[in-house]
């Protein structure tokens, strides 16, 4: 199982989010830059960006910093946060971002997501941003009554790179990855899953790695890394990491 590191901009600086909301951030460094190359330098695979001012302005925000991260290291870099067009999607590409996360705009305009996944097949990931159950748009901001499981199902023959889960609820919060979740959703897709939200031990990543390789191929870790209480080295091998 893959550990990705993952590294929320807002406003250039990679902070952290509670639940995400806004008004409950800790920053943790004003260099993304730095940041993206300390975890490439630690082992990291792939490295997971998030434009949370994108997120919640519906375009993306922190395209330039996004880009100046994936011309500085060599790993592969996925972006998530206002990318909702597709002249938004080939101006990520072309900034050398390599996998986009599509989230509000799959569930708003089912059309959209359809389009994207045809026209860059594999480079594309379902981001499923959930509370109890039910999936969330805007940067989170505003719920739907959608299941997390009926889109996973409405997206099942698309050509996707995976699926990745977030458990709104336990993000930011360390209180430990939503399992049931996750098997629920691994019944209903075939795609590959990326878990996110609450990851807080490496025993956590142990039962996450118990999933896999079945259910859960990878799995975004954020807050627990930024306040030091694992190295990226024992989760990786906690995760029983391979590069392949």
């Amino acid at each position: 199982m893959l550990v990705i590191p993952a590294i929320d901009l807002k406003g250039g600086h990679v902070v952290r989010l509670s639940q995400g909301d806004p008004l409950r951030q800790i920053a943790y460094s004003a260099d993304p830059v730095a940041m993206a190359k300390r975890w490439e330098d630690e082992g990291a695979p792939i490295l997971h960006l998030v434009d949370l001012d994108g997120a919640f302005a519906g375009t993306p925000q922190q395209l330039a910093v996004a880009a100046q991260v994936a011309r500085a290291i060599k790993i592969p870099v996925q972006l998530g946060g206002g990318l909702r067009t597709l002249a938004a999607l080939e101006q990520a590409f072309a900034s050398g971002i390599e996998r986009a996360v599509l989230g509000t705009a799959a569930i708003e305009n089912e059309g959209f997501l359809r389009e994207a996944a045809e026209t860059y097949p594999g480079r594309i990931l379902l981001g499923i941003d959930a509370k109890n159950g039910n999936v969330a748009v805007r940067g989170w901001a505003e719920a739907t009554t959608l299941l997390a499981t009926d889109l996973a199902i409405r997206a099942a023959d698309l050509p996707l790179a995976a699926i990745i889960y977030t458990d709104i609820e336990r993000d930011g919060m360390l209180t430990g990855p939503n399992l049931d979740a996750l098997r629920r959703l691994a019944q209903v897709t075939r795609h590959p899953i990326i878990a996110s939200g609450g990851i807080a031990t490496l025993d956590d990543l142990r039962r996450l790695a118990t999933l896999e390789p079945t259910i859960v191929i990878g799995a975004l870790v954020g807050k627990a890394l930024y306040e030091g209480r694992f190295s990226l080295k024992d989760a990786m091998a906690a995760a029983r990491y391979t590069s392949c």
